[in-house]
């Protein structure tokens, strides 16, 4: 364990700007090679090593790196490549899946038609949210974090994110169910 690190991790648990500015400068090239060497994107990789910065500023009070700051950097950086690439698969099987069912179906034209309104449908409704509600929505949904992690960025508790989520998608089944009954009649 270096005392320097050890150092560094105790200011920057204290909230000090310069410590985390210090880590961020030393590590940040090394932990984007890294993760560039995971999921061969120079954006991508670039955005996941931001990503663990965030999250370590905004968590920093919690920080347990067990004096080994660059061995937790590096877990760090893996664990968000890692998710990063699962949820990459997940929505290239849902495109796959999405252009064979367009593919197949006889009414292409039709069904992209309706989907691009639903999609209209259903942003249309998210911007029609209340505020507080839109944005525990797109955090959670959009940004795909926590609960607990909307609740830490916003200072609100985990009970009201889960309030303002029920009420979001209740919101929007309310607005979106007469279009989709529409579409399956039409489908028929």
């Amino acid at each position: 364990m270096e005392s320097n690190d050890t150092n560094l991790i105790r200011l920057i648990k204290s909230g000090n700007k310069q410590a985390f500015d210090e880590v961020f400068l030393k590590h940040f090239k090394s932990l984007h090679a890294y993760a560039f060497t995971i999921i061969k994107e120079k954006d991508d990789a670039e955005e996941i090593v931001q990503n663990v910065f965030v999250r370590i500023w905004t968590k920093r009070e919690q920080l347990k790196t067990d004096g080994f700051l660059k061995s937790f950097l590096y877990r760090s950086v893996h664990n968000e490549s890692l998710n990063y690439l699962k949820h990459q698969k997940v929505r290239s099987n849902f495109n796959i899946h999405y252009a064979n069912a367009v593919k197949n179906d006889t009414g292409n034209l039709n069904t992209e038609i309706m989907a691009t309104e639903l999609e209209k449908n259903i942003h249309s409704a998210i911007n029609e949210l209340p505020e507080k509600c839109r944005n525990v929505f797109q955090l959670s949904r959009f940004d795909q974090m926590k609960y607990q992690e909307i609740a830490d960025a916003l200072n609100i508790s985990i009970k009201t994110v889960e309030n303002q989520m029920g009420k979001a998608l209740k919101i929007l089944r309310l607005r979106v169910v007469d279009f989709l009954i529409l579409i399956f009649l039409l489908l028929k």
